[in-house]
């Protein structure tokens, strides 16, 4: 039996209005390594929006200064493959929107905080078929 890290705020909502989803077990994501793209406030980057990984923002997050496929062992990290679901910082989603490498993402994992960065319209745009 699959036990869920705790959460960091049981109250948290989505993009939608609804509870928060989480994000991905398998790798374990979240600003919190808790599989949920919650925040709070030592969550700087704003780590709140679940994101298919594809090859191409990959690359794009390399050129960009975050090499989120490459293996780091030393901090339990064993590198994002496309198809892998990954709490990403809303303004780095903004930053590949805005250079059109922006990944789908699930708006039921997607927290609330997102909207503040990007709209709902837009991210149902980019919305991972359900």
């Amino acid at each position: 039996m699959t036990t869920l890290p705790i959460r960091y705020d049981a109250d948290a909502r989505n993009v939608l209005g609804e509870e928060l989803v989480p994000c991905s077990l398998d790798p374990l994501t979240g600003f919190y390594r808790n599989g949920c793209c919650e925040t709070g406030p030592h969550d700087v980057g704003l780590h709140t929006v679940c994101a298919v990984m594809t090859a191409e923002f990959l690359a794009f997050s390399r050129r960009a200064g975050n090499d989120l496929s490459t293996p780091r062992p030393d901090l339990g990290f064993a590198g994002l493959k496309p198809g892998d679901r990954w709490c990403l910082c809303a303004p780095r989603w903004k930053e590949a929107l805005d250079a059109g490498a922006a990944p789908q993402v699930i708006l039921q994992s997607t927290h609330e905080e997102t909207l503040a960065i990007v709209p709902l319209g837009v991210l149902k745009d980019y919305a991972a078929p359900a």
